[in-house]
């Protein structure tokens, strides 16, 4: 018959052997997450030193003790960094709930006890976050069986599924020993990651940005605040902080390089690979507040004299953030803008059909100098998506799209 008992319930039982000896009491149990991510590997046991047994010889968690096949016979404890114990590692520790993308506090873990033959198998289930495994702990020992299970039976169950738990580890090493890859925290919009990372402590915060996928890091940091930005490139290397920068939208990026000191900034434009280093080193030449300051060079820009039929193969070769294709910008062979074209309205043209007879007489952009005021009042005006802005020959120079102009009205309040 399978049971699931709770971590709190067991600690501190007696631990005897198949003769009835008294080995100790239970003081921790251990997963080692190489061998298996959730099953028990060992007891840890006291009796004046502590100890690990296997929890292959295990054979009954259900009565008054805890019972095992074996004579007690110490172990040779595996290295202390490649384990992980419930109770040390887990028990008023913060974790990350992916399901319900927070920050919350384990008060008990649940284990599943699966019997197997002879013998009793525990694995981890989940993490009680809620009232109930507070409950149980302040009341051990205090309240009498009885009356303590019909009080948790009234206290709402509030569980994370253990495939919904990131743990938070700020040891480089042990993350590694522990497996510890941020998996399901990688699978949630940046936004969510984002408010996930603030709750956390400065160390456990620059843990994740150590551990995250170079992609979904730089989303995550782009929606972070400048100064919680800034302290955590300033935490990494700078070939890690570089990967990271270059997967953030250059405008983006190079707000956050003019943010750092000039050798913070330098060392990680040394490790962009050029292209991208080029384009950030570009915006940072113009000033801040300014249109070319919150531009991105990253845009849809093609022939006038094309045909709809070239659209495609533009949009598979794209790199830029779904927020710039809005519009197709059409452009002559000196690369002065001629025109603009919705993209929706040119995926729906008859084939065949030129781009400039798609676009309208006139289109509005702004003067790469343009201030932060012009530029959102060009946006209010028109209603626009994206503004185009063009140097002092006319040229496209690059655009801004709605999300910077929503940036810069937060900052403005």
């Amino acid at each position: 018959m399978i049971a699931i008992v709770a971590l709190t319930e067991l600690l501190g039982r007696p631990v005897q052997d198949r003769n009835g000896k008294d080995l100790g009491t239970l003081r921790d149990l251990v997963v080692v997450p190489q061998e298996h991510p959730t099953r028990i590997a060992y007891l840890l046991v006291r009796r004046g030193v502590e100890r690990l047994i296997s929890a292959a010889t295990l054979t009954s968690v259900t009565g008054a003790a805890i019972l095992l096949d074996a004579d007690g016979a110490e172990v040779q404890p595996v290295p202390p960094e490649s384990m992980l114990l419930l109770k040390r590692d887990l028990l008023d520790q913060q974790i990350i709930d992916v399901q319900g993308r927070k920050v919350v506090r384990v008060n008990d873990v649940e284990l599943d006890a699966r019997p197997e033959g002879q013998r009793v198998v525990l694995t981890v289930l989940g993490v009680d976050v809620g009232a109930r495994g507070a409950i149980r702990r302040l009341a051990k020992g205090l309240v009498p069986r009885h009356t303590l299970r019909r009080l948790l039976a009234r206290t709402p169950h509030r569980v994370i599924p253990w495939h919904f738990v990131d743990l938070v580890e700020s040891d480089p090493a042990r993350r590694v020993k522990l497996k510890i890859a941020y998996e399901g925290l990688s699978r949630l919009h940046p936004a969510d990651i984002a408010d996930i990372v603030e709750a956390l402590a400065p160390a456990e915060r620059d843990a994740v940005f150590a551990t995250l996928d170079e992609e979904v890091a730089a989303g995550a940091l782009e929606e972070l605040d400048r100064r919680t930005q800034i302290a955590i490139v300033a935490s990494l290397d700078s070939g890690r902080a570089a990967d990271i920068v270059e997967e953030m939208g250059p405008d983006a990026a190079a707000d956050l390089l003019g943010d750092l000191s000039a050798d913070e900034s330098g060392a990680i434009l040394k490790e962009m690979e050029p292209d991208e280093q080029q384009q950030v080193r570009t915006l940072l030449s113009f000033g801040e507040h300014t249109a070319a300051g919150r531009m991105t060079t990253e845009y849809l820009a093609l022939p006038a004299d094309w045909a709809v039929d070239a659209i495609p193969g533009a949009l598979r070769g794209f790199e830029g953030g779904l927020e710039a294709l809005s519009t197709i910008y059409l452009i002559n062979a000196e690369g002065e803008l001629v025109g603009a074209v919705p993209l929706a309205k040119a995926i729906v043209a008859a084939a065949g059909t030129t781009l400039h007879d798609l676009s309208p007489e006139s289109v509005v952009s702004c003067a790469a100098d343009a201030s932060d005021n012009e530029v959102a009042e060009l946006f209010d005006k028109y209603n626009l998506l994206t503004l185009p802005v063009i140097d002092e020959h006319s040229r496209l120079a690059g655009i801004i799209t709605a999300d910077d102009v929503i940036s810069l009205l937060r900052a403005a309040d």
